[in-house]
């Protein structure tokens, strides 16, 4: 059995193939990712994927491969996978800029390229609020390292790691749906629990311990969600727009 998946947006399907490839190219090691069977303008077909109840066991296996697709590494924050020259893609049915150029810290690139490009969306007195939090990120006051593993610039992240995008079968979680990118590898962590991953804490521990995290590490979770949950606010509204200034205001 195959699926289809469809997707007419410029570049759309270009940029899920040659992420798709990019991430499983850190396989056997790496996270388990979807095959593409086949590809054309605006369409691709992947094995349809048969569930099982999700376990502390694969969580665990999970967690600790997830950390070595993280240090197969990336240029810089913000790399476009290899194969793919355009300088955006998408996260969802939100546009993803992706610089070509590197930025100097992960705050300056995580404000200037995951925060402002979503701001519009908000009223006035809360861009007022998401502006402090910008400057405090560009200013590098936030920055902190890559788990221990990642050696690059840059870890070579999933980007959109919400509990929807990890399929749990027989042989273990396999990764869709990605919006592949260099990144900070505690935002893919961080995405599970935005709306809750099973076993997300021991996936979490599982990956600290092939992986040690930077000090800290939980009391950024927030931090590092607050890019998916802009990009909600952007594509919904309502209720994130409180979840995502809750958690700005304790970085402000």
């Amino acid at each position: 059995m195959t699926f289809r998946k469809t997707d007419h947006r410029r570049n759309a399907i270009d940029y899920e193939v040659a992420g798709l490839a990019w991430l499983a190219a850190a396989e056997p090691a790496g996270a388990a990712i979807v095959k593409v069977l086949d590809h054309g303008k605006g369409w691709l077909t992947e094995p349809e994927l048969s569930t099982v109840r999700p376990t502390r066991e694969a969580a665990e296996e999970f967690g600790r491969r997830l950390a070595h697709t993280h240090a197969a590494g990336a240029s810089h924050l913000g790399a476009a996978p290899d194969g793919f020259a355009p300088d955006g893609g998408y996260i969802g049915r939100a546009p993803l800029p992706l610089p070509s150029e590197p930025i100097s810290s992960w705050g300056e690139f995580y404000a200037q390229y995951r925060i402002e490009p979503y701001m519009d969306s908000l009223d006035a007195d809360a861009r007022a609020i998401m502006s402090r939090l910008v400057d405090r990120l560009a200013s590098g006051d936030l920055d902190h390292d890559q788990p221990a593993l990642v050696t690059d610039a840059a870890a070579r992240t999933h980007g959109d790691m919400w509990t929807g995008n990890l399929m749990w079968t027989a042989d273990g979680v396999v990764l869709i749906d990605l919006a592949a990118q260099g990144g900070h590898a505690e935002e893919d962590l961080a995405a599970l629990s935005v709306f809750g991953a099973p076993f997300t804490e021991r996936i979490r521990e599982a990956y600290n311990e092939e992986s040690p995290l930077a000090d800290g590490w939980q009391d950024r979770i927030g931090l590092h969600q607050l890019h998916m949950l802009i990009v909600h606010c952007w594509l919904f509204g309502g209720g994130y727009v409180d979840q995502t200034l809750a958690i700005a205001r304790r970085w402000v």
